[in-house]
């Protein structure tokens, strides 16, 4: 019995492993994360670190490799799948000669905290996507309790999708240059057209795995309740990322909320698959 538990627990360790790269793979061969890990001031960064552990135990609660039932073994898979990110971070970091032996502790340390986050994420959600309880040995089937999300469960989870792609765009010098290219009337239009992709891709496409309009709610209610706060949630996250990331640092309002808008569209998504992949 303790072999077995040894050999799932490695297993997780691999899949983890293997999850962090693959999800994370774009960000670690970004050259803007790799600024960002010298230059971003250290209190966003430290409140960012900090913001990813309750980030990280909801996923795993949700959809970690080890599905525990108590607070302490969700806060381990978190810190777990934390510590398997700055492994795979490091490592990749280390062979694509980011980092080195003659840069500062400072710089290094920096570069792969900021690259262990997501890279944290995609160890977790390997859980889902490569394996884990619906897809592992009988064993785990039967141990992994069934977590449906409520709605503010779900609520969750579509910060976690929208932080995901948020993260994954907001470094990029892109974000900048359609935002400055934009008129209000492209701004107006692309929430218009954020929202209405949120919503037919959580409801109205048809993907394997989606949600069904719940027969207890009315399309107007479900079009308030999920997608609309999905969508202003999406916003915030978007906000949040470009400001960690110093993007607003100087901007004025208009181009502060142009940016944000921008980086919703992807967030949005993000935050509408969430729901269909955990």
């Amino acid at each position: 019995m303790a072999r077995n538990r040894n050999r799932q627990f490695h297993i997780g360790l691999a899949r983890a492993a293997a999850g962090s790269v693959l999800f994370t793979i774009p960000l670690l061969m970004t050259m803007e994360m790799w600024w960002l890990g010298f230059y971003m001031k250290p209190l966003r960064l430290a409140l960012m670190l900090v913001l990813s552990v309750p980030l990280l135990a909801g996923l795993a609660y949700y959809s970690g490799f080890e599905k525990s039932l108590t607070l302490r073994g969700i806060l381990v898979d978190a810190l777990v799948a934390y510590a398997v990110g700055a492994f795979t971070a490091a490592l990749t970091l280390s062979l694509l000669a980011v980092i080195h032996w003659n840069m500062s502790m400072v710089e290094v340390v920096g570069k792969i905290t900021l690259q262990a986050i997501p890279a944290g994420m995609g160890a977790v959600l390997a859980s889902s996507q490569m394996g884990g309880a619906q897809g592992g040995t009988e064993e785990e089937r039967v141990a992994a309790p069934d977590r449906k999300p409520g709605y503010w469960g779900e609520l969750f989870l579509m910060v976690s999708g929208a932080l995901f792609f948020a993260f994954n765009m907001a470094p990029t010098e892109e974000m900048v240059v359609i935002a400055h290219a934009m008129s209000a009337w492209h701004a107006i239009l692309l929430v218009f057209v954020s929202i209405g992709i949120m919503h037919a891709f959580v409801y109205n496409v048809e993907f394997h795995g989606q949600e069904s309009h719940p027969k207890s709610h009315s399309w107007w209610a479900v079009f308030s309740r999920f997608t609309v706060t999905g969508y202003a949630l999406s916003l915030a996250v978007s906000a949040y990322c470009l400001w960690s990331f110093g993007r607003t640092d100087g901007e004025d309002a208009f181009m502060v909320v142009t940016q944000t808008i921008v980086l919703g569209f992807p967030a949005s998504v993000g935050a509408a698959a969430a729901r269909l992949i955990l």
